[in-house]
């Protein structure tokens, strides 16, 4: 759908190079803004026009066109002030970092990003840059991911964004948001795919040494699902026990009975504290541990499916999916230490 006040005469600028036609791509940055969140998308952009016929002209742009300060506390040149920007480019990106929470505040930065949306082909973020596209009023209506660390508050300060917090990226029509600073490759991975095919997004990938590329639905592999410590004191003793060994007997007679208490009672009790059920939680503790020792073992699969509690190396498979949206052996594969 049309962004609100979207101008129906407006195309997004392309320029033409010694023939080759380039896409204008143009990253909105601020001060406090994360170096690799910038520098990851600009560089697939970049390695694409070594690629194909058809390139990117990339810029920076901020409010002034001022250089602005990383969190990192390198200084980025810019080359675009946000206000003399007059015609839309064909990307809009904003990036994320620790001074999103100012950007989301900076009026002029609101409007002009609101401006250019209405005309781009296409509008995204990086990490935390999900704020101001919200902020903007981009975002209403439609589905988003940020970093895990920011999905609930972002599900909390903009209720009319449907945030999914277990996503590598999401694209909701011609919007697009990625999770947490690496995941802007990716997302830019997918963009490059969309406008030159998968063999040249394949081959900028393989240049730049990273994956070709993770699903967008492919769980940030984080803590953030976990859910908030029980108030009752037995009980969040009980949790604690869990996350240490859930290889031994946690079926719910099992685990009610040990807190001395009904089935019902205890479920009961441990979805309203807990936030999920107690089977749920279980298969979650028992994933964190599997995934762990998947990274720093050398155990077999089989053999991991067994000290993590799972009764067969099919029941983990399918709890493994479930969980960060791979399998246990695509996961060793990307994770696997030394």
């Amino acid at each position: 759908m049309p962004f609100p006040g979207a101008v129906p005469w407006a195309r997004p600028m392309m320029a033409t190079v010694s023939g080759k036609v380039t896409r204008d791509v143009l990253i909105v940055v601020y001060d406090g803004v994360q170096l690799l969140d910038v520098a990851g998308p600009l560089d697939v952009f970049d390695r694409a026009a070594a690629e194909a016929d058809a390139g990117y002209r990339v810029r920076l742009a901020s409010v002034g066109g001022r250089s602005v300060a990383t969190s990192a506390d390198a200084h980025l040149g810019v080359s675009a002030d946000l206000a003399r920007v007059r015609k839309p480019p064909d990307t809009l990106m904003v990036a994320g970092g620790w001074g999103y929470a100012a950007a989301a505040g900076d009026r002029d930065l609101l409007r002009h990003v609101r401006r250019l949306a209405t005309g781009a082909r296409r509008t995204g973020s990086v990490c935390t840059g999900a704020f101001v596209l919200a902020e903007a009023g981009l975002l209403d209506g439609r589905r988003a991911t940020t970093h895990w660390a920011h999905c609930a508050e972002l599900a909390n300060g903009y209720p009319a964004v449907s945030v999914e917090p277990d996503a590598i990226f999401v694209r909701d029509g011609e919007v697009v948001t990625s999770a947490g600073v690496t995941a802007g490759i990716d997302l830019t991975l997918a963009l490059l795919e969309d406008d030159l095919g998968p063999e040249v997004a394949r081959a900028v990938a393989k240049f730049l040494v990273v994956f070709m590329q993770r699903p967008g639905g492919q769980s940030q592999f984080s803590t953030f699902t976990r859910p908030d410590s029980p108030r009752n004191t037995a009980l969040r003793a009980l949790v604690e026990d869990i996350d240490a060994d859930p290889s031994g007997d946690l079926s719910v007679p099992a685990l009610a009975g040990r807190l001395g208490m009904s089935r019902r009672h205890f479920s009961r009790l441990f979805s309203q504290q807990v936030g999920i059920s107690p089977g749920a939680y279980v298969e979650r503790a028992r994933v964190a541990v599997a995934r762990a020792l998947l990274e720093s073992s050398a155990d077999g699969v089989d053999g991991i499916a067994a000290q993590c509690g799972f009764g067969t190396v099919e029941t983990m498979r399918r709890a493994f999916v479930r969980e960060t949206g791979v399998s246990p052996a695509a996961y060793r594969d990307r994770f696997r230490r030394g």
